[in-house]
C-alpha cells in the first residue's frame, strides 16, 4: 500500500472554485494540479496510490471547498490538511470551532506556518505563545486531530516546547523540518534540532520531497543517509513519505522523480519490510484517516 502524505491540489475551474482576494491566475505555480494529474505522476509505481492527503492551497484562502469536495467524493482515497490561521492578519476568531467544522468534512490535520516561514511577523522565540495556537493544540488533542507544521529547523525547539505542554496532541513536521543534504552530507545542526523532537512520542515526520532534499539528480542516492538518520531517531512508525506534488519545488521529470522517492524507501537495505510498509503507507493511513 502506498499513501502520499502531502500533495497540493487546485482546480482549473476558477468559477466554481474561485481564488481568494488578492490572488490572480498568474500567481499559481501551475494552471492547475488535480488528482488526475497526480495519477499520471504516480503511474510508474506498479500499484495505485491507496491514499492521498490533500493540502489546502494558500490561494484559496480559508475556502476549503475544493478539497472538501474531493474528500466527499472518495473518503477512503482522500483526507485533507486545512489552513486555520490562528495568529495573522487573516486570523479566525475561533480556530477551535473552525477546526471542528472542517473535521466533519474529513479534514484531519491543520497546517501552521512557522515564524521562519512568515518572517514578517517578527515574533520572539516563543512564537507559539499565543492564545489561538494554544486553542489549536488543545482542540487537536481533544478531538483526535493533527497539527502539521511547515517549519524551518530554527523553529523546531518552540514546537517541542508546545509538545511538552500538550503531550496528547499529534504533530507532523512537514518536509523533514527543513533538514537538507549539503555536498553529500546531512546538515548536522539542523538534523539535531529535528532529532530532539523524537523525545515527544506524538511527533511524526514527513519525509520528502526527495527531489528537494539534496542537489543530486534522480535517483538521489545520497538522501538515503538522511532517511536512515530520521528513521533511527523516530522509528518507521512515525515517518511517512510525501511527494509534495503540486508544491513549489520544481520537478523536471515528475513521474521519474516521484518514483525515485518511493524507490529510495523500497530499496533501503537498512529498513525491514515492515518499516518500508510503514513509511510508504501505514503510518499516514493510521494517523490521517478515521
Amino acid at each position: 500500500m502506498i499513501v502520499d502524505a502531502h500533495i497540493h491540489v487546485w482546480s482549473p475551474d476558477v468559477e466554481h472554485y474561485p481564488l481568494a482576494p488578492g490572488f490572480e491566475p498568474s500567481d499559481l505555480w501551475l494552471p492547475s494540479y488535480t488528482p488526475d494529474d497526480h495519477r499520471i505522476n504516480t503511474g510508474r509505481f506498479g500499484e495505485a496510490v491507496a491514499g492521498i492527503n490533500l493540502i489546502q492551497m494558500t490561494w484559496y484562502g480559508l475556502d476549503h471547498s475544493y478539497i472538501l469536495d474531493l474528500i466527499g467524493s472518495d473518503p477512503e482515497l482522500f483526507t485533507g490538511t486545512g489552513i486555520i490561521p490562528a495568529v495573522s492578519d487573516v486570523s479566525v476568531g475561533s480556530p477551535d470551532r473552525v477546526m471542528r467544522d472542517l473535521a466533519k468534512g474529513g479534514i484531519r490535520a491543520f497546517r501552521i506556518r512557522s515564524r521562519a516561514a512568515q518572517p514578517q511577523w517578527g515574533q520572539p522565540d516563543q512564537w507559539l505563545n499565543q492564545d489561538g495556537y494554544e486553542r489549536m493544540f488543545a482542540t487537536a488533542a481533544e478531538d483526535d486531530l493533527v497539527l502539521s507544521f511547515l517549519a524551518a529547523s530554527e523553529d523546531l525547539p518552540e514546537i517541542g516546547r508546545m509538545c511538552e505542554r500538550f503531550p496528547q496532541t499529534a504533530v507532523i513536521i512537514d518536509h523533514v523540518g527543513g533538514v537538507r543534504m549539503k555536498e553529500g552530507a546531512v546538515a548536522a545542526d539542523d538534523l539535531q534540532q529535528l532529532v530532539d523532537l523524537a523525545d515527544h512520542p506524538k511527533v511524526f515526520v514527513k519525509f520528502g520531497p526527495v527531489h528537494a532534499l539534496s542537489d543530486e539528480e534522480a535517483p538521489f542516492p545520497g538522501v538515503a543517509v538522511l532517511l536512515r538518520q530520521v528513521v533511527k531517531a523516530f522509528g518507521a512508525d512515525r515517518c511517512m513519505w510525501e511527494s509534495d506534488c503540486g508544491g513549489p519545488s520544481k520537478l523536471d521529470d515528475p513521474p521519474t522523480e516521484v518514483l525515485a522517492g518511493v524507490d529510495l524507501v523500497r530499496h533501503a537495505d537498512f529498513l525491514s519490510a515492515q518499516d518500508k510498509a510503514a513509511i510508504l503507507g501505514t503510518t499516514a493511513r493510521k494517523l490521517l484517516w478515521r
